[in-house]
C-alpha cells in the first residue's frame, strides 16, 4: 500500500490501494498460493477491494466537514462507526476531539487503523467488534460515513443510531446519497463535492453531512 494525501483533504494521509497492492488476496484467500503472473500488475484492475483501503464519499465529506468545522467536535468525545480507513475519526482527532474510538469489524482494517492514525501523528482506540447490538459507548458524537449501501447494514445501525439519540449522542452521517440513507430522519448540514470509489477520472460527486434526527412526533426529554 502507498500512503498519499487523500483528494479534497490534503491535511490527511491514508495508505491507499493501487492496482499492485495484491489486495486481491484478502478477498480471495484461496489465491494466496498464486502463482506471481496471476497478480495484477500496475496497469491492471484490482477486483472486489476491502473497503477501508479506499476514502469513499461519505467518509470524505465528513471527514472534510470536521475539518471545516472542528467546533463540531472539539473537545468530544467521538465515535467513528464502520471506520474503515479511519479517514473520518482521523479528522475527528485532528480536530480537537477529546477522545476518539473507531470501530471495525474487519480484522485488516482494524491493522490499517492504526497504520493511517499513526501516520497522522493521532491516536484512535480501535475496537475490533460489531457494537451495534448494544448500548453505545460514553461519547457525545457518532460519526457515521457512508454506511447505507446495504439494506442488512442499513437496518442494523438504525437501532442503534436511535438509541444514541436516546442517550443523548450527537449523530452525524456524511453520505452521497447511496440507496437506503434514511432521508425522512436527516437535516442537512452541508454539502461538498468530493470524490468517489468508482468514479471516472477526476470526477466528483456531490455528498452531503446531515445531522440524523429522531422520529418526528417522538417524545423528546427536557433533561
Amino acid at each position: 500500500m502507498r500512503i498519499a494525501p487523500v483528494p479534497a483533504l490534503p491535511e490527511i494521509r491514508l495508505y491507499a490501494a493501487h492496482p499492485a497492492s495484491g489486495l486481491w488476496r484478502l478477498t480471495h484467500p484461496e489465491g494466496r498460493g498464486a502463482e506471481p503472473e496471476e497478480e495484477a500488475d500496475e496497469d491492471g484492475a484490482e477486483p472486489q477491494p476491502p473497503y477501508w483501503a479506499y476514502a469513499w464519499a461519505g467518509g470524505a465529506v465528513l471527514a472534510r466537514y470536521i475539518l471545516d468545522r472542528p467546533e463540531s467536535v472539539a473537545g468530544l468525545r467521538v465515535l467513528d462507526l464502520g471506520a474503515g480507513s479511519g479517514l473520518v475519526g482521523i479528522a475527528a482527532a485532528k480536530a480537537g476531539a477529546s477522545e476518539v474510538i473507531a470501530s471495525e469489524i474487519d480484522s485488516n482494517g482494524v491493522a490499517a487503523l492504526g497504520l493511517n492514525a499513526a501516520a497522522n501523528g493521532v491516536t484512535i482506540t480501535v475496537v475490533g467488534e460489531d457494537i451495534t447490538a448494544g448500548p453505545p459507548p460514553p461519547v457525545d458524537v457518532v460519526a457515521v460515513g457512508d454506511l447505507f449501501y446495504g439494506q442488512d447494514l442499513a437496518n442494523r445501525i438504525m437501532p442503534f443510531l436511535d438509541r444514541c439519540l436516546a442517550a443523548g449522542i450527537n449523530v452525524l452521517i456524511g453520505d452521497p446519497g447511496r440507496a437506503y440513507l434514511p432521508r425522512s430522519r436527516l437535516r442537512l448540514l452541508a454539502e461538498y463535492r468530493v470524490p468517489d470509489v468508482g468514479e471516472v477520472g477526476d470526477a466528483m460527486k456531490p455528498s452531503g453531512v446531515f445531522s440524523f434526527e429522531r422520529e418526528r412526533g417522538e417524545f423528546r426529554s427536557s433533561r
